[in-house]
């Protein structure tokens, strides 16, 4: 027998991952996904009802992300220390709440605390997932889990992109609160799993004991950092030189933060270790501006599609299933691979070519021309999410792998709340063919960084190389 063979044959004598994790890490990690993409095509008949224009409307959007950026890192943490079933049971229940609440919201307020309590509760679910990966490739000895980033990366894709299309379906059948009382049996379903197939022991490497509890949760450390990120948030939301007091709090915040953590036993975000994991910073900083350019497009030209083209919420989701289709298609085919830095390119390229299409789109343009757009943005869509998430895995602390995940998606939500304040500044108070423009910009300058950041890290070709067979 070769010493392939027999390497084979020892491989496949290793216990496999526990496939009766995945409904619950699935459903967990899409639900953020969904009600950030569900409520795009919401958002203009929530105004109609509400009285509401585009730029008080955009605190939905905001407010979620708002509560996402802070609660993803301090769940991360929290499942770090305590392990995923807890934590995920107690966030997807917040969810079936918030549910409740939004379904009911006599008012645009009512609404907003609605989409906070969502951001808070669907903050378990990725970190959770990441988690669950982490110690089921330690327990089985596999260090390849690519099939299962993989099917992670596709389901919070295709949830990204087809929210749109089930929102616009949920408001022609039920109208907008609809979209809101879909978290409910979602949240049901979720805490059903969780109870019946998460097992109480896994990822949880120790238990604190309760007299070090306050060290080991570091909570001076997460209070710094909410009033660095809250601060710098609400600049974001509403970009204005009379707010530069909100800049000075953020900053004298994360000057603390950093002391704080630096002289920390047990750091919130250990500070010593991140800043000397420079291909996690970079893969970061790609995070953030390729979620400018995607959540722009997904609420911005989403609006537009509305407001300056006059297709009703149905059909504005209906133009988005080619980049549905498409970008399922590029996440399965590309999970095939391991290597990151030929995805990332890709991406960047996409995200620009499409950018340059929206500037040639005026309210005459032919159907086709959006379907074109939608089509290109396919395929940033189906390579970015997937890279990002491999590129977080292998670049991350074992011991800190939820945090580090959680920390993803805040730099993601952080480019989201940037979208988010270049839309409504574009728009104002009608989503016009000339706030279009305006927006495509923003986003074009945001997809050349996104590139110029791919090009220039050179860590790019050794992460994931280890990991050829990731998906196969």
């Amino acid at each position: 027998m070769t010493d392939a063979k027999a390497a084979a044959r020892g491989d496949t004598d290793k216990p496999r991952f526990d496939r009766r994790l995945l409904p619950p890490m699935l459903l967990g990690s899409v639900l953020n996904p969904i009600n950030s993409t569900i409520i795009a095509v919401a958002l203009v008949p929530i105004g109609r009802a509400l009285g509401a224009p585009a730029s008080q409307t955009a605190w939905l959007v905001s407010a979620l992300y708002l509560a996402t950026s802070l609660g993803q890192p301090v769940m991360g943490r929290l499942i770090d220390l305590f392990g995923p079933r807890r934590l995920f049971l107690l966030g997807t229940g917040l969810v079936g709440v918030a549910g409740v609440v939004g379904a009911l919201a006599p008012n645009l307020g009512v609404l907003i605390v609605a989409r906070v309590l969502l951001g808070f509760g669907t903050c378990a679910g990725y970190p959770a997932a990441m988690a669950l990966v982490r110690s089921e490739a330690e327990r089985t000895g596999r260090d390849s889990p690519g099939g299962v980033l993989t099917a992670l990366a596709v389901a919070n894709q295709t949830i990204a992109v087809v929210g749109p299309l089930l929102g616009g379906l949920l408001i022609a059948v039920g109208g907008w609160r609809t979209t809101f009382a879909l978290n409910v049996p979602l949240a049901v379903a979720a805490v059903l799993l969780g109870v019946l197939r998460l097992p109480k022991s896994a990822g949880t490497p120790r238990s604190p004991r309760r007299g070090s509890l306050i060290a080991q949760l570091d909570l001076p450390g997460m209070g710094l950092f909410a009033a660095m990120l809250v601060s710098l948030l609400l600049f974001l939301m509403n970009l204005h030189l009379r707010d530069w007091y909100l800049l000075a709090i953020s900053a004298a915040a994360g000057a603390a933060f950093a002391v704080r953590e630096l002289r920390a036993r047990t750091p919130f975000i250990d500070l010593r270790v991140l800043g000397g994991n420079t291909p996690l910073l970079a893969t970061y900083g790609r995070a953030l501006v390729a979620y400018v350019v995607a959540y722009a497009f997904l609420y911005g030209f989403t609006q537009w599609t509305e407001d300056g083209f006059g297709l009703t919420p149905f059909h504005a989701g209906l133009a988005q299933i080619p980049m549905f289709l498409l970008a399922i298609g590029v996440s399965i085919v590309s999970g095939r691979s391991g290597s990151v830095r030929g995805k990332l390119l890709l991406g960047a390229v996409g995200q620009i070519a499409a950018c340059l299409v929206i500037l040639t789109l005026t309210g005459d343009s032919p159907l086709w021309m959006l379907l074109v757009v939608a089509l290109i943005f396919g395929v940033p869509q189906g390579l970015n999410n997937l890279a990002l998430q491999n590129s977080v895995y292998f670049q991350a602390d074992s011991e800190r792998t939820a945090s580090s995940a959680g920390l993803l998606r805040t730099f993601a939500y952080i480019g989201s709340m940037v979208a988010s304040s270049a839309t409504a500044a574009s728009f104002g108070q009608h989503a016009d063919t000339g706030g279009l423009h305006r927006l495509a910009w923003v986003m074009l300058g945001a997809g050349v960084l996104y590139l110029l950041l791919t090009l220039f890290d050179r860590s790019l070709g050794r992460t994931g190389a280890t990991d050829a067979r990731a998906a196969t």
